[in-house]
């Protein structure tokens, strides 16, 4: 069966808006125009009329043309479904009357669709009053944004559960692609992030990997960068530049935590006595050759068996030792 050839990414056309000023300029001159026809022309009927009923049609249609755009601020051109081009450059500007002020709907749960209007400004939507869906505007925000993801549990390289949260910044910047190849761009990014979230923290162990293995404890830079690359192509395909990812919280899932706590310390412990004997051998290894050189006393092999492991109960002990003194010969 043949497969069906991939959709192409839509390009983006940077187009440029009338100047808002001129036109409303424009504007009030036809409806000036209409009223000054209308007065003047008021006893007597004819085409005169006409022509200013048309001129105050215009005038007032024309009202609808307006439109502002902050900086890195972008509208999309719509005009009965068809792309016309974006508008990039802020100030006060305007277009065909005819173009869409909205994009179309994306649905959402009966939840959040009583959410404060200032997130749905933020995302660039118009609230319904809990009907399920929201409008999408055809401005959007060129600005950088943060997506801070809820702390998911997923279980690492060697299947114990963690609990794992990351921070995406990220911004629009193919508008064309962000409006036409998604649906809501903005869910996409939250959806697309979560995924690769997991995706990367089922790759790493969490602590203790093989030797020069990277962990997500250990190799958080390196983490990060993977983290950031995955998303990067997940989210090309709505336009969307990742400037950075981080993980903000990385802790095992609290079934195992103080399990994992215990064999943590108890590494902790054992890696801690390994460098104590290791240093306490060099200190005996080096009193006894200082003794030796120095012809201070002459040690058989018996006393100095002694000497050694007084001297590591010494150096290797958790309490301070007590000191035995001998009044009377070495072998007494």
């Amino acid at each position: 069966m043949p497969t069906k050839p991939a959709q192409a990414a839509a390009a983006e056309r940077v187009v440029s808006a009338l100047n808002g000023w001129m036109m409303l300029i424009v504007n009030a001159a036809l409806l000036l125009g209409a009223a000054f026809v209308g007065y003047r022309m008021a006893a007597v009927a004819g085409p005169m009329h006409v022509l200013a009923g048309l001129f105050a049609v215009a005038g007032f249609i024309m009202l609808a043309g307006y439109f502002t755009l902050q900086p890195n601020q972008a509208r999309v051109l719509m005009l009965f479904g068809a792309y016309k081009g974006t508008v990039r450059s802020s100030g006060f500007h305007w277009a065909n009357p005819l173009y869409s002020r909205t994009r179309g709907t994306a649905s959402q749960k009966d939840t959040a669709a009583h959410e404060g209007d200032h997130r749905n400004r933020s995302l660039g939507r118009r609230g319904t009053g809990g009907l399920g869906f929201q409008f999408l505007t055809t401005k959007l925000s060129l600005r950088a944004r943060n997506f801070s993801s809820d702390a998911l549990k997923v279980n690492d390289k060697r299947g114990n559960p963690v609990e794992i949260a990351a921070v995406v910044v990220w911004r629009v910047e193919n508008t064309a692609q962000a409006v036409f190849d998604v649906e809501d761009y903005t869910s996409y990014v939250e959806i697309q992030s979560e995924s690769a979230i997991r995706s990367i923290a089922s790759r790493y162990a969490y602590d203790q990997g093989e030797e020069h293995e990277i962990t997500l404890r250990g190799g958080a830079d390196e983490v990060s960068l993977a983290l950031k690359e995955e998303l990067q192509i997940r989210l090309a395909k709505a336009g969307v530049i990742v400037e950075e990812a981080r993980l903000t919280h990385l802790a095992y899932a609290p079934e195992i935590a103080p399990a994992m706590l215990r064999r943590q310390q108890a590494e902790a412990i054992i890696a801690a006595r390994k460098i104590i004997v290791q240093n306490a051998v060099g200190m005996v290894h080096m009193a006894l050759d200082e003794l030796d050189q120095k012809n201070v006393v002459k040690l058989d092999d018996e006393r100095k068996a002694a000497m050694v492991s007084n001297l590591l109960v010494v150096l290797c002990g958790n309490s301070d030792a007590s000191p035995v003194i001998n009044t009377g010969t070495l072998y007494t």
